[in-house]
C-alpha cells in the first residue's frame, strides 16, 4: 500500500508529523507492505534566502507579528518537537528558499534514498542551523546518505529535477492540499497535520483493509474465442 507525504523542509510540524507517522508505522502490523513516497510542497515559494536574517525577525516581518510573539511560537513548536525526541534550535535556523532542497530530495528519490534525504534536511534545518539552499551543504548531506557529491552538485547547479518539484506542487493543488504535512494513504484516505499517533494507526488500518481486499479479488475469468491481436494476427 502506498502512502504519499507532502511536506516542506521549513515546516516545523512536518518533522514532528514525520516522527509521529514513523511511530505509527512501527505499531502497524503490516508495515512491511507499506511504500512511503515523499512529495514536494512549498509554503513560501517567493522566500528570498538570507542567512543574515534571524528567523524570529523574518516571521515577525512576514506575518505581522511582534518579535516576542514569534519567539513564543518557535518555543511552542520546539517543545512539541522535544516530546517526540527532536531537538529544534530555532534561533539558528537559516532563512532559505526550499526549492533547491526539494530538487535534492528528488535526486535522492531517484536512488531510493528519498526518506533518508528528508530526514537529513529536517535535521540540517531545525537542529544544525544549516542553509538548505546552499549547494555545498546539500552535497555534504547527500554524502551522508550515500549519494555522490559530484552528482549532487552537477544536478543542483543545473535545473535538473525542477519539473519534478513543480509536478508535486501541481498535484497538491489538484488534490486541494493547502497545508502540510499531508498524508495520503491508498489514494483514498488523508491525514492533515502532525496528528497524534493513534490517528495515523487508525487510518493505516482502514486504508490497508480496503487495499488488501482489492489485492485479493479474484482475477478476471476469460472465455477464449476467435480474436485479432495488436500485431494484426487473426
Amino acid at each position: 500500500m502506498k502512502v504519499e507525504i507532502w511536506s516542506d523542509v521549513m515546516c516545523p510540524f512536518c518533522y514532528i508529523g514525520k516522527r509521529r507517522f514513523e511511530d505509527a508505522l512501527q505499531q502497524f502490523a503490516h508495515n512491511d507492505k507499506v511504500e512511503v513516497e515523499w512529495k514536494s510542497f512549498q509554503l513560501n515559494p517567493n522566500m528570498q534566502t538570507d542567512p543574515s536574517t534571524n528567523i524570529n525577525q523574518y516571521l515577525a516581518d512576514a506575518k505581522g507579528w511582534t518579535i516576542d510573539y514569534a519567539r513564543q511560537m518557535n518555543a511552542h513548536v520546539t517543545q512539541m518537537a522535544a516530546e517526540v525526541g527532536l531537538e529544534y534550535n530555532m534561533d539558528n535556523a537559516v532563512v532559505a528558499n526550499s526549492f533547491k532542497a526539494h530538487r535534492f530530495t528528488h535526486l535522492a528519490k531517484k536512488h531510493g534514498l528519498g526518506a533518508q534525504a528528508e530526514e537529513q534536511l529536517f535535521k540540517a534545518y531545525f537542529t544544525n542551523g544549516k542553509n538548505i539552499d546552499d549547494t555545498d551543504t546539500l552535497a555534504e548531506l547527500g554524502q551522508t546518505i550515500g549519494l555522490n557529491t559530484d552528482e549532487v552538485k552537477q544536478a543542483l547547479d543545473s535545473n535538473q529535477f525542477a519539473d519534478d518539484v513543480r509536478h508535486d506542487i501541481a498535484e497538491a493543488q489538484y488534490l486541494g492540499i493547502q497545508g502540510v504535512p499531508f498524508f495520503v494513504m491508498n489514494e483514498k484516505y488523508a491525514v492533515s497535520g502532525a496528528q497524534a499517533v493513534p490517528v495515523f494507526v487508525q487510518t493505516l488500518d482502514k486504508a490497508f483493509e480496503e487495499w488488501n481486499a482489492q489485492q485479493n479479488k479474484p482475477g478476471m475469468t476469460i472465455i477464449e474465442g476467435d480474436t485479432c491481436d495488436v500485431n494484426g494476427k487473426c
